[in-house]
């Protein structure tokens, strides 16, 4: 079991990095104006590769919830915690440091949350729910082969259409709907591969190829779409997109299979404080870009400079926390 753990340690380090990634990137991606075309595609490269960041999140918690242990009262009162403490943080900074209308704020909380990046929080109460309905099965590689190809792909409503000759080929319509069946169905996958055995060379050679070339599809969609639209549309962006959908099977399969021996120093640290960098982040990438401490002279320093001194001050508060908050309810 300690060997599981390990892979799955290094990946939660990993995709809460690309986490931060996609918010330090996303103003230059949305504003593709206000740089040069290297620039602005160089952050899409970034922040296509990081894309599956969430879908891990969904597959590490499946791979934890989705098998003989399922959720248990305290880890739905640990994500309600969370979700009261981080979203009352998030109101307090938008009320005293920001001009949004906390009234809003609090008025549709129910409905959307307080910050941005909050979401995640309702999400993930949905795997939790389910969890003890669910006990994945051993499954085959083709299986697995086919399942994905048929819901990721084939019948995957954020397929972008293909029509000839006035017939829609793809997607098609299998009555999938709504990205809460993918969040799932990414629980379902991450438990599934977790359990498969994917000890090959090949298969490690194969899949970093084929994560390769989904973010360079997914960035040069992307770029497609710019130049067709005049502006930036999130098409090829979609957590539940097929090339996505793809990047997350991949990377997990690779990590799975290449950082199982020990948990990375680093990507340890990261692992242990991803609870309080993901809480925090958002809140500090928005100060930054507002009040100016940023270099927007030269984009990519820039990058470097907010992602570093996010993930820093995130960390740092993320232990302080941790000093405070021993029973690990909110970090």
């Amino acid at each position: 079991m300690q060997a599981k753990i390990n892979w799955i340690d290094n990946l939660r380090g990993i995709a809460c990095l690309m986490v931060v990634m996609i918010h330090t990137t996303s103003g230059y991606i949305t504003n593709a104006q206000s740089v040069t075309p290297l620039n602005w595609d160089i952050a899409n490269i970034l922040n296509s590769a990081s894309r599956v960041s969430v879908p891990l999140f969904f597959m590490i918690s499946g791979y934890l919830f989705f098998g003989e242990r399922s959720a248990r009262p305290r880890h739905f009162l640990r994500i309600g915690l969370c979700l009261f403490f981080y979203s009352l943080l998030a109101f307090l900074y938008i009320t005293f440091f920001t001009s949004i209308n906390s009234e809003l704020s609090l008025k549709y909380l129910l409905q959307k949350p307080v910050f941005y990046h909050l979401w995640f929080f309702f999400a993930i109460i949905v795997i939790y729910l389910l969890s003890p309905l669910i006990q994945v099965k051993s499954v085959s590689a083709k299986m697995l082969l086919a399942l994905t190809i048929v819901i990721g792909i084939v019948a995957n409503p954020n397929t972008v259409s293909v029509k000839t000759g006035g017939v829609e080929w793809l997607p098609i319509n299998l009555y999938i709907n709504g990205d809460t069946f993918y969040y799932v169905l990414y629980g379902l996958l991450g438990r599934a591969i977790g359990m498969m055995e994917t000890q090959r060379k090949s298969l490690n050679w194969l899949c970093a190829a084929v994560f390769i070339i989904a973010v360079f599809a997914i960035s040069r969609g992307t770029l497609h779409e710019l130049r067709w639209r005049g502006s930036f549309a999130d098409t090829w962006y979609l957590y539940c997109g097929p090339l996505v959908f793809i990047c997350a099977l991949s990377l997990l399969t690779l990590v799975k299979n290449t950082l199982n021996d020990r948990v990375l120093p680093g990507l340890g640290l990261i692992s242990r404080h991803s609870l309080g960098i993901y809480g925090f982040h958002a809140l500090i990438i928005h100060a930054l870009r507002t009040r100016g401490v940023e270099l927007k002279s030269w984009p990519l320093l820039d990058i470097v400079w907010i992602f570093t001194a996010t993930l820093a001050a995130s960390l740092l508060l993320s232990m302080l926390l941790q000093r405070l908050d021993t029973r690990r309810f909110v970090s």
